[in-house]
């Protein structure tokens, strides 16, 4: 997720105008609603990247009582916690015009 370090996405609640969220659509549920699936695909992105990251630092004992702390593990966790969360980025996406999307349901309607 290369984009996501270089996000200007806040990390904390901030309150945007609907005007702005609704342009692209004309409807603001379906912005949210497209806005919502776009930003389960940046947290599966993150998810997934993150699984691999801590990977790296799995040890495999069969022994509860062996288990410590990773310096590294922790760093890599507190980073991820840090960063915006994937609505957040979502929403910085969209109204930044960077999210593809379409209506099948007009597209039907052409035909």
């Amino acid at each position: 997720m290369k984009n996501v370090k270089n996000s200007e996405a806040p990390v904390s609640t901030v309150t945007l105008d609907k005007n702005v969220v609704d342009a692209p659509t004309g409807n603001i549920y379906e912005s949210i609603s497209i806005v919502a699936k776009r930003a389960n695909q940046i947290n599966s992105e993150i998810k997934k990247e993150l699984i691999e990251k801590l990977d790296e630092f799995a040890t495999y004992n069969d022994s509860l009582e062996e288990i410590f702390e990773n310096k590294e593990q922790i760093e890599v966790s507190k980073y991820y916690e840090k960063l915006p969360k994937p609505h957040s980025l979502a929403m910085q996406e969209w109204i930044d015009g960077k999210v593809y999307y379409r209506n099948t349901l007009e597209e039907s309607q052409d035909k």
